[in-house]
């Protein structure tokens, strides 16, 4: 082939790729970004459940559920707070390399797993960080009262659920409560109620 026509042809193809790039940007596709990652805090029955199923939906987001993983991967296994807290990290390599597959195909994440300590809130901070997405933690800030109204109607709705939505489960799991604070670098919408 002349060496000219190799010219030609390089840089047409240089100019195709940049109208393709141009007409999926003008599109409104994303090129190479990120999905974000949304996640709560808040005390056991704060409405964390229901908030990242709502905005799961409004998002068009991919909702992971730590109660619905844990009951997949370990049915029947957890009985007390300590099994819970055992199988919760057993499963959190394998939950955040999948989150970061997802996120890095720049599909949105909402995670229904608490950060409701300054370690959980550093886990998903930590994974964020390692693929530089974007996220947001919703710091959903309810009174004891208000939870446990919450739960009573949980526990009447989901009778199954009776054995850990008590009130003393629930003074159990707030004594390990901390709430957010600006110093943790999180993206942070609080509200309150």
């Amino acid at each position: 082939m002349h060496p000219k026509r190799l010219k030609v042809n390089a840089l047409g193809l240089f100019c195709f790729g940049v109208l393709v790039f141009m007409l999926i940007k003008s599109q409104g596709y994303a090129v190479n970004q990120k999905g974000t990652l949304t996640f709560f805090c808040g005390k056991m029955g704060a409405g964390k459940t229901t908030k990242s199923k709502t905005l799961a939906l409004e998002k068009n987001a991919v909702l992971i559920s730590e109660d619905e993983w844990l009951s997949a991967h370990y049915p029947d296994q957890i009985y007390s707070f300590d099994d819970y807290m055992t199988h919760s990290a057993r499963i959190k390599p394998f939950v955040k390399l999948h989150v970061q597959s997802i996120l890095k195909t720049g599909t949105n994440v909402v995670m229904d797993f608490p950060a409701n300590t300054m370690n959980q809130r550093a886990w998903f901070n930590q994974l964020c960080h390692e693929i530089e997405c974007n996220h947001a933690l919703i710091y959903l800030d309810l009174s004891n009262e208000q939870c446990l109204l919450h739960i009573a109607k949980r526990r009447t709705e989901q009778p199954e659920r009776a054995q850990f939505d008590n009130e003393a489960v629930f003074y159990h799991v707030t004594n390990f409560f901390e709430p957010p604070s600006q110093d943790e670098g999180l993206n942070m919408v609080h509200i309150e109620s």
